[in-house]
């Protein structure tokens, strides 16, 4: 297999685990998404959109539905008065990291069949596939409190 067709296809199978995870706790998975990248923070809108790579209405809306399910909130921007960031209500923090926690013992699972040197190469690897491209902070590691 080559590379390109392994990277698409790794990339279908960490999203095929991600919507099941958001399944398991009743939420979409680009809710899920934006409860993952709330977890350390509020951001403003402008950047929750080049984070989650979404145009304005696209985000609008979800942030709306994802506000209607009590899991964030809009609050007002202290550096700019015009401006709203979105933070975690504490039941959307609560959510967030079980959800967080479970997407990642998921996602740690698929490569189990590889030997600790290979799961440490395979992560240098994608680390600098990542890094490279400049890819935004959607997920951060396990291991590095979110």
């Amino acid at each position: 297999m080559g590379v390109v067709t392994a990277l698409v296809r790794s990339a279908f199978l960490v999203n095929a685990v991600y919507a099941e995870s958001s399944r398991a706790y009743g939420i979409t998975p680009q809710q899920g998404q934006l409860l993952c990248v709330l977890m350390p923070q509020p951001y403003g809108m402008s950047e929750l959109g080049e984070v989650l790579g979404l145009a304005k209405s696209s985000l609008t809306g979800l942030v709306d539905r994802t506000v209607q399910r009590g899991l964030v909130r809009r609050e007002p921007d202290p550096r700019d008065g015009r401006a709203v960031r979105v933070g975690l209500t504490e039941e959307g923090a609560r959510l967030a990291h079980a959800f967080y926690d479970e997407t990642c013992r998921r996602v740690e699972a698929l490569p189990s069949a590889l030997s600790g040197s290979e799961r440490d190469r395979l992560a240098a690897l994608l680390a600098r596939v990542v890094l490279d491209n400049k890819v935004p902070e959607v997920f951060t590691d396990p291991d590095v409190s979110p």
